[in-house]
């Protein structure tokens, strides 16, 4: 068994991140966007908007690309190398970073349930197709006899 070879971990983070971050883009700044300003100013607090902001949630996205691609690495011992480990690894990132969070909020009743629901089954298969394109770049070290 070799060890985890942090630069594919790395690039195949940031090639799932680049996914992450587009799919967040059009989900919750284009097809989203207005209902999601609607939804922070019924709660008094207008959406920021900031360049600073968005930089964030852009270094967020790659953040969650190369956890979940690490996450492949990770198991991969245990499950093997391929696309099945690709999608548990991508799912279990979904569950604690996406799905718990979201469930929180919940009984708050600070957000549309609708609005998160969508959010929920989009970001289910953006980290799907994130962590699979991820997995794709990912090669072990192998370790050599001397």
């Amino acid at each position: 068994m070799g060890k985890i070879n942090w630069g594919r971990v790395l690039l195949g983070g940031i090639v799932a991140g680049i996914i992450i971050d587009v799919v967040e883009f059009v989900l919750h700044g284009v097809v989203l966007g207005q209902e999601w300003r609607q939804a922070m100013e019924a709660l008094g607090r207008p959406l920021q908007e900031t360049v600073g902001n968005m930089v964030f949630y852009v270094l967020l996205g790659f953040a969650y690309g190369v956890l979940a691609v690490w996450l492949y690495a990770a198991v991969r011992p245990r499950y093997g190398a391929g696309p099945n480990t690709a999608v548990r690894a991508g799912f279990g990132v979904w569950l604690l970073g996406y799905l718990l969070p979201t469930l929180g909020w919940a009984p708050m009743g600070l957000f549309p349930g609708q609005l998160l629901r969508i959010a929920l089954l989009v970001s289910l298969a953006e980290i799907l197709v994130a962590t699979l394109a991820g997995a794709w770049f990912y090669k072990e070290e192998t370790t050599r006899a001397s």
